[in-house]
């Protein structure tokens, strides 16, 4: 529309009928696509060692990075830390996004990096283990995971070698 007396007419019309757009929205919604998203966290340890859980219901690859599916309404960061929490009873910060990918149809996966709060507490049944692996032998696991973790690293040394702290990222 270049005539900016009918953006104007417009605007004051759908002003009287703000529900309207609302519909609108809804049922655009309906005709897009939709994706599950899942968030992993990318947790090193001193040594440069990754965190890697051994999963129960990952029948493929086993190993991986901890975390989850995003629930409705959550923001990806926060779900990184629920996740967390809920399958290692520890606390993380999340500091940066490291990478997002479509996986597979209908998937979009996130890595954080994320630095931990504190030790690893309980596990949850959703897991059969946990393992800090040296980057030079990490099981076989997901593409997108293992990128991601070379991607963390990168980022990492390049702080690193700018004389920031390990985690000050950014």
């Amino acid at each position: 529309m270049q005539n900016p007396q009918g953006r104007v007419r417009l605007a004051h019309f759908i002003r009287r009928i703000p529900h309207l757009i609302g519909l609108a929205a809804r049922l655009y919604r309906l005709i897009q696509p939709k994706y599950s998203i899942g968030v992993v966290a990318i947790i090193f340890n001193a040594q440069n060692q990754v965190l890697l859980v051994e999963h129960v219901y990952h029948p493929l690859h086993p190993w991986g990075l901890p975390g989850g599916w995003i629930g409705r309404n959550e923001a990806p960061d926060q779900t990184v830390k629920r996740e967390i929490r809920e399958e290692l009873s520890m606390d993380i910060e999340p500091l940066r996004l490291v990478s997002a990918q479509i996986t597979y149809r209908g998937h979009l996966d996130m890595a954080y990096l994320c630095q931990p709060k504190d030790a690893i507490g309980v596990m949850s049944d959703e897991l059969l283990g946990y393992r800090w692996f040296d980057i030079e032998q990490l099981p076989p696991m997901k593409r997108f995971q293992y990128e991601a973790i070379l991607q963390a690293l990168t980022l990492i040394n390049e702080a690193t070698e700018l004389n920031y702290d390990r985690y000050n990222i950014g």
